[in-house]
């Protein structure tokens, strides 16, 4: 009897795999490319059967702790995230190294070479290696549903939370899956060791030596996976190391996938010393393909680059940033450029622009006429979200993005450092995200700086998913310490423009923190419940 195949993202077969797996509960903030994992799951029935808890968390943090919480009642868990999300969620992540885990915990990271939708392009293994976790990193979408359940059996096995990194191409990109016969849910049970999670310094350090310890379990653990694979060549002139999607890449370029030149596959961390050791000793070079940061390169080279010839992204033989692709793989083993040299004229570049109707492109309008017009450029902080296009054209609105919740702590900062006037520019889900506490340091301080808060109702660059703030923004911000008279709320249409303007300089002329919080709902949310009224 054949399995069950169906099509999915490799996003949704890591979802489909964490259900399948007996998951308990998801945990995530929303970020491209790691939305999808949990979008599959609040709209799969079985999630809903299963009662799976699935709801959106405020911030990586959040998730990352929640999903801790979850493996100390001995459930199996997930929290998925982003790669600068994974940074967010850092200290639980490392921490979470050193107390283990109860049931199992699979973190999966969905790093984004290229940059396509994100600040940087850092390659999650770094801090993976740094907390002395195991990771997994599969080269296909198959691979990625079988690592979930390989996952969980190896955090349970070990005590550990397991790191699962994929990267764009393999997040957003569909393949067959044959899927498993689904395992029941674990049942709730603590561990035996009631201070296993409790972190004071005398705990910790025997927690910690534990960790160090197990290092060596991990690694034979590695060395003996099936996720790591050596196969042999008759050309010994090189060797080739091809870390996740980079075995594609690799195989894309023969006839059949069969490489003349050893090969080892490693999907699995830490990396297996033994299998490296062989291919060293058998081949006159090594030629290092992995998607990101050169991790492994870096690790093989050692400080002083002796003993073995290493080539990748360090040496020059592929480029030092951005995506691999099959072309580039071609030309480190020696082949020719396969890319058309150059782009027809008829093609004009497109820049990316706010929705037509968005509520932003009404509060930049009001915001460069009373700052830029009068003040100069060089005056207003952003953050993350789509109203970060504010720094294209026609706007060329903001002067920050730096990372989540940034835009009111760089105001203020910039405020302490005497220029005003400093405005932060955020949207409704970052503020609730990581932009609280900014504020919170400003009304202690009473900073000169005035926060306007883009409230469109949902956390919109990433597809529209629910937000935290919807409904509570004005309250949050009283209650955080902000004068009710200094919480001002608007319609951002332009019949109301001279009102914004008009309070935009009320509030400037203040000497405190202002909050105005311009309020109207996503226009593609807007456009989406439509259709969804006309189809019913």
């Amino acid at each position: 009897m054949s399995k069950k195949k169906i099509l999915l993202l490799g996003d949704e077969a890591i979802a489909q795999a964490a259900i399948d797996a007996g998951v308990s509960g998801i945990y995530a903030y929303p970020g491209t490319p790691s939305t999808e994992i949990m979008e599959y799951v609040q709209h799969s029935k079985e999630a809903a059967e299963k009662n799976i808890h699935r709801d959106w968390s405020a911030n990586e943090k959040t998730a990352m702790e929640a999903a801790l919480g979850m493996s100390y009642a001995g459930k199996r868990t997930m929290s998925c995230m982003k790669h600068v999300g994974l940074n967010v969620a850092a200290d639980p992540f490392v921490n979470s190294g050193v107390t283990g885990v109860n049931g199992g915990m699979i973190v999966t990271v969905a790093d984004d070479p290229s940059m396509h939708s994100s600040q940087n392009e850092q390659d999650s293994r770094y801090l993976g290696d740094f907390a002395l976790i195991p990771m997994l990193e599969p080269s296909n979408q198959q691979e990625a549903y079988d690592m979930v359940f390989a996952g969980y059996e190896l955090s349970e096995t070990h005590k550990a939370p397991v790191m699962l990194r994929i990267t764009t191409r393999l997040a957003h990109s569909r393949a067959g899956i044959e899927v498993k016969d689904q395992l029941e849910q674990n049942k709730l049970k603590l561990s035996d060791d009631k201070r296993q999670f409790v972190l004071l310094p005398a705990l910790a350090r025997k927690r910690y030596a534990n960790l160090i310890k197990a290092q060596d379990q991990l690694l034979e653990a590695s060395e003996n996976s099936p996720f790591n694979t050596y196969v042999d060549g008759k050309d010994k002139s090189r060797g080739i190391i091809a870390c996740g999607i980079a075995y594609n890449y690799l195989m894309e370029n023969f006839e059949d996938a069969v490489c003349p030149h050893p090969v080892l596959k490693i999907c699995q961390y830490p990396a297996p010393v033994k299998m490296i050791e062989k291919l060293v000793n058998e081949c006159d070079e090594i030629l290092v393909l992995e998607e990101g940061m050169p991790f492994l390169e870096r690790q093989l080279r050692g400080i002083l680059n002796r003993d073995v010839n290493v080539k990748g992204r360090m040496s020059g033989d592929l480029p030092p940033d951005g995506e691999l692709n099959p072309n580039l793989v071609a030309m480190a083993l020696g082949g020719k450029d396969a890319r058309e040299t150059s782009i027809p004229e008829i093609v004009a570049p497109r820049p990316p622009m706010l929705c037509q109707g968005c509520s932003h492109a009404d509060s930049y309008t009001a915001l460069n006429e009373v700052v830029k017009e009068v003040h100069g450029d060089g005056h207003v902080f952003s953050d993350i979200g789509c109203y970060t296009l504010g720094a294209l054209p026609p706007y060329q609105a903001i002067n920050s993005c730096v990372d989540m919740g940034a835009s009111i702590t760089m105001a203020k900062g910039a405020s302490d450092a005497g220029l005003f006037p400093a405005v932060a520019v955020i949207g409704d889900s970052t503020f609730t995200h990581s932009g609280i506490t900014g504020l919170l340091d400003a009304v202690i301080e009473n900073s000169n700086i005035v926060v306007l808060i883009l409230d469109n109702s949902t956390t919109g660059m990433t597809g529209g998913q629910k937000s935290h703030a919807e409904g509570r923004l004005v309250e949050i911000c009283k209650g955080v310490g902000v004068p009710a008279e200094h919480v001002r709320t608007i319609n951002p249409i332009k019949k109301n423009h001279e009102e914004f303007v008009k309070i935009l300089k009320e509030e400037l002329d203040y000497k405190g923190v202002s909050v105005i919080i311009p309020t109207r709902e996503c226009i593609q949310t807007l456009l989406r419940k439509s259709k969804a009224k006309k189809a019913k």
